[in-house]
C-alpha cells in the first residue's frame, strides 16, 4: 500500500495511543494506587512509564520487522512458531483484551448513570455500557480513516480538559499535603508500580497500525516514544494536582472518582461534573481505540487460521469480527462480575508482554533491536508481575490458580478450534 493511501500519520498514531492509555486508568487507578503509595505515587507513575517505554521499544522493533494489523498476535507466531503455544497465548491475549474493554465500558456506564442522576443502578450502568459499545462498533465499521479523525478530536478535547484542570488546581495546592513526612514506606511505592503500569498498557494499540501508518519503520517507534512520554508527563502533573488538593483519606474514600473529587476545591460541584464528563469522554476514547486494535487482532488471527473465517469477512469498511467481538463484550458486561475477572485479565496481559519480549530475543537479528534494552524490558516486566502478585495475593489469595485457569481455558479453546475448523495459526508471509 502506498503511503498516501494510509489512514494514519505519525500524530494520528500518537493520538490513538494517547486515547487508549488515558482511559479508565487515570480516573480509576489513581485512587487505588494512591491508597498504596500515598503522596509518593508520582514516583510509581514514573517507574510505570519507564517500563512502558522499554516495552514499547521492543514492540515497535518487532512491528517494523513484522508489520501486521495483528500486532502482538503476529509477534508471538514469529517468535515461537506455528504451534499450540503461540495459539494459546494469542487467545489468552485476545480474551484479556476483551475483559479490559468490557471493564472500560462498565466504567463509562457507571459515570453516565451517576451524571444522569440514576444513582449508578446496575440496569442503567449496563444500558449505557452497551450503548457506547454499539456506537463505537459503528464508528469502527466505517473504517480506519474515521477512527483516526474521531480519535484525534476526542483526545484533543479530553487532554485539554485535563491540562486546564491541572494548571488551575496547581494554584490551590496545599504544599503540606505533599510533604515526605506524611508518605508511606518506600516499599509501597514499588508495590504500586504494577497498578500504574496498567494505566499505560494502551500503548500496544500503536503496533496495530503497522499496515495503516505512513513510513511504519520510522513512525511506529516515534509514535510509541512520543505517546508514552506525553502521557507520563500528564499523569505526574495530575497526581500532584490531586494529592495537593485532597488529603489522602479523602482520596481513598473517593477512590473510584478521586480525580473528579479533586476538582471541587478549585471548581466546586461544577468541577466535579466537568471531570466526570471528561471521564466519560476518556473511557469512550479508550473503547474506540481498543475496538480498533481488537478488530485488527481478530482479523489477523482469522487470516492466519487461528479463528473461524467469519472474523475476517468484510462488512462495510471493517470486518465481521468486529461485530462478533462486540457481541462477546456485551455478554461480558451483562453476565460477568468484571471486578473479579479484571485483575486476572490485567495480570494475563502482563504475562503476554513478558513472553513477547522473551520471544523477541529469538528474532533480534531480524529486528535489529538493542539486546540491552530488550533484557531491561524483560526484567522490568518480570518485576512488575512479581510486585503485582505479591500485592494482589493479599486480597485474592487464589490469584495464581485463577491465572493458571485462564491459561488452561485458552488452551482448551485453542484445541477445540483446531478440531472444529481444521485450521492452525500460521505466520504472515514476508
Amino acid at each position: 500500500m502506498e503511503d498516501k493511501n494510509r489512514a494514519f500519520g505519525l500524530w494520528s498514531a500518537v493520538f490513538l495511543g494517547i486515547g487508549s492509555m488515558v482511559g479508565a486508568g487515570i480516573f480509576v487507578l489513581l485512587g487505588e494506587a494512591g491508597a498504596i503509595a500515598g503522596n509518593l505515587v508520582w514516583i510509581s507513575f514514573i517507574f510505570g512509564g519507564i517500563i512502558a517505554l522499554l516495552s514499547g521499544y521492543s514492540l515497535a522493533k518487532l512491528s517494523s520487522a513484522f508489520p501486521s494489523r495483528g500486532g502482538v498476535i503476529e509477534y508471538l507466531v514469529q517468535c515461537y512458531g506455528e504451534g499450540l503455544f503461540s495459539g494459546t497465548i494469542s487467545l489468552l491475549y485476545y480474551l484479556s483484551a476483551m475483559v479490559s474493554i468490557a471493564m472500560v465500558a462498565k466504567t463509562f456506564g457507571t459515570y453516565a448513570s451517576v451524571l444522569m442522576a440514576q444513582n449508578s443502578t446496575l440496569e442503567y450502568t449496563n444500558l449505557y455500557a452497551i450503548g457506547i459499545l454499539l456506537f463505537f462498533m459503528l464508528i469502527n465499521l466505517s473504517g480506519s480513516s474515521t477512527i483516526a479523525r474521531s480519535e484525534n478530536i476526542i483526545v484533543i478535547f479530553k487532554i485539554s480538559i485535563l491540562i486546564l484542570f491541572t494548571i488551575i488546581a496547581f494554584f490551590y495546592i496545599n504544599p503540606t499535603l505533599l510533604m515526605p513526612k506524611d508518605a508511606p514506606p518506600i516499599k509501597n511505592v514499588f508495590s504500586a508500580i504494577a497498578l500504574t503500569f496498567f494505566a499505560y498498557t494502551g500503548f500496544m494499540v500503536i503496533t496495530n497500525t503497522a499496515e495503516d501508518i505512513k513510513d511504519p519503520k520510522r513512525n511506529i517507534l516515534k509514535a510509541m516514544i512520543i505517546a508514552i512520554s506525553l502521557v507520563m508527563f500528564l499523569y505526574i502533573a495530575v497526581v500532584f494536582a490531586v494529592f495537593g488538593n485532597l488529603p489522602l483519606d479523602k482520596i481513598i474514600e473517593a477512590q473510584d472518582y478521586a480525580l473528579a473529587e479533586a476538582a471541587k476545591p478549585a471548581f466546586g460541584e461544577l468541577g466535579f461534573k466537568i471531570m466526570a464528563v471528561t471521564a466519560l469522554v476518556s473511557t469512550a476514547s479508550s473503547i474506540n481505540a481498543n475496538l480498533y486494535a481488537v478488530t485488527n487482532i481478530t482479523y489477523q488471527m482469522a487470516k492466519d487460521g487461528e479463528l473461524p473465517k467469519i472474523y475476517k469477512m468484510n462488512v462495510w469498511h471493517s470486518t465481521e469480527g468486529l461485530i462478533v467481538s462486540t457481541s462477546i463484550l456485551i455478554l461480558f458486561v451483562l453476565f460477568f462480575n468484571l471486578n473479579e475477572i479484571a485483575t486476572i485479565g490485567s495480570m494475563s496481559i502482563l504475562f503476554v508482554h513478558l513472553l513477547v519480549h522473551i520471544g523477541h530475543l529469538f528474532q533480534i537479528k531480524k529486528t535489529g533491536a538493542s539486546k540491552l534494552l530488550i533484557f531491561l524490558a524483560i526484567i522490568a516486566i518480570a518485576l512488575a508481575i512479581g510486585l503485582a502478585l505479591d500485592y494482589t495475593s493479599k486480597h485474592i489469595p487464589n490469584i495464581g490458580y485463577y491465572i493458571a485457569g485462564a491459561f488452561m481455558l485458552s488452551f482448551l479453546i485453542e484445541i477445540t478450534l483446531r478440531f472444529a475448523t481444521n485450521r492452525v495459526i500460521t505466520k504472515k508471509s514476508p
